[in-house]
């Protein structure tokens, strides 16, 4: 048989035979050609794009190419294209020159009143002492006598500004209960607690003599209590956070008697509302005696976690923390937790509270 004669099948064979003889540095290299019968044999393939193999002729071109494939991927509707692509409508509005300067004197002579207004309630806001530093006393007063004719007055000032701050009490104290507690802690989660009496600690010459008076009792009597007397109430212990208005607090382990005890033991007058409670031997920062006082509800004083504590982590009081007797109320700021407490009394009315005369509200509610 001639090589012409020979099958396309015979290089095929020969390739194959070729393959399974593995190659060496010796051995010569075939090189095997695919064949059109070959290809012809091979699987299908999966279709895939095809291209023209021409360039966009321009910029347009391409972009239109680019639109065509993100709508047939994506099957976006062309309409909902060009109307996301559609540039905004800026339509020119007109507008009479007349009634636009009539409204702009408007605005202005608006502008201008209420900045009036706002200036004049500011300046019937600020304290007197205030009032003075920015001008003399005579200007100040002028402008104060201009307001008067108007209603607004020293005395409405101090109305409204009361009313604004026990808005925040009234609030607190319809939310208050007593049978919601504050957390407690443990007594290893106890931090370390600051003296912070608002004048001089006082010395220890008042323990030796120190008693407790009770007054507006029911019995209509005034009571006297030692130290031996409260000692008979049963001790307990309580870890709470004490909050101080100026923004700092601490984990206090205080131990004493529940003020619901004492007022079970010795109760107030029918009508009272109030416990006015006092420290007598508070100092100023000068060390001249200065008597603390703050006032309490009854509600609170009956608070379960509402303690008169003569203790601290297990030992007597210090006198830097109200040797040797102080309130503690948790539910209330640090500065209702009065030190070194001489006097407890019961009114009917609500009694003055030291700091609230001094600006400060009367709740004082957490």
């Amino acid at each position: 048989m001639s090589d012409e004669e020979k099958t396309p099948e015979a290089p095929l064979a020969a390739e194959a035979k070729t393959d399974q003889v593995p190659s060496s540095p010796d051995s010569p290299v075939i090189a095997s050609a695919t064949t059109e019968s070959e290809r012809e044999s091979l699987p299908d393939l999966p279709a895939t794009e095809s291209f023209s193999g021409s360039e966009p002729e321009s910029e347009e071109a391409d972009g239109a190419a680019i639109l065509d494939e993100t709508m047939s991927v994506r099957r976006l509707p062309r309409g909902l294209i060009a109307q996301i692509l559609a540039p905004e409508d800026e339509t020119p509005v007109w507008i009479d020159p007349k009634r636009l300067g009539r409204q702009s004197r408007r605005d202005f002579l608006l502008f201008g009143a209420a900045t009036a207004v706002s200036a004049a309630g500011v300046w019937w806001l600020l304290p007197d002492g205030t009032k003075q530093q920015w001008l003399s006393p005579a200007a100040a007063s002028r402008i104060d006598s201009i307001e008067a004719r108007f209603g607004v007055t020293g005395q409405r000032r101090e109305r409204f500004l009361g009313r604004v701050l026990t808005f925040d009490d009234d609030v607190a104290e319809a939310l208050y209960s007593r049978n919601r507690r504050v957390r407690a802690y443990r007594p290893s989660d106890v931090t370390p607690l600051r003296n912070n009496y608002n004048g001089r600690t006082p010395t220890g010459g008042y323990l030796v003599s120190w008693k407790l008076t009770l007054s507006g009792l029911a019995t209509g009597k005034e009571t006297t209590l030692t130290a031996g007397d409260l000692s008979r109430f049963p001790v307990r212990d309580q870890v709470t956070r004490l909050c101080c208005v100026e923004g700092w607090s601490a984990v206090a382990f205080w131990s004493g008697i529940r003020f619901a005890e004492l007022l079970r033991a010795y109760p107030p007058a029918p009508a009272a509302r109030w416990a006015a409670i006092e420290s007598a031997v508070n100092l100023d920062g000068a060390g001249q005696p200065d008597p603390y006082y703050v006032s309490i509800d009854l509600d609170t004083a009956l608070h379960p976690q509402t303690l008169l504590a003569t203790k601290q982590d297990n030992r007597p009081l210090s006198l830097a923390h109200g040797a040797p007797l102080r309130l503690v109320v948790p539910m209330k700021l640090g500065l209702k937790n009065i030190k070194a407490v001489t006097s407890i009394r019961y009114t009917a009315d609500e009694p003055p509270d030291y700091w609230n005369e001094r600006g400060y509200s009367k709740y004082d509610g957490l």
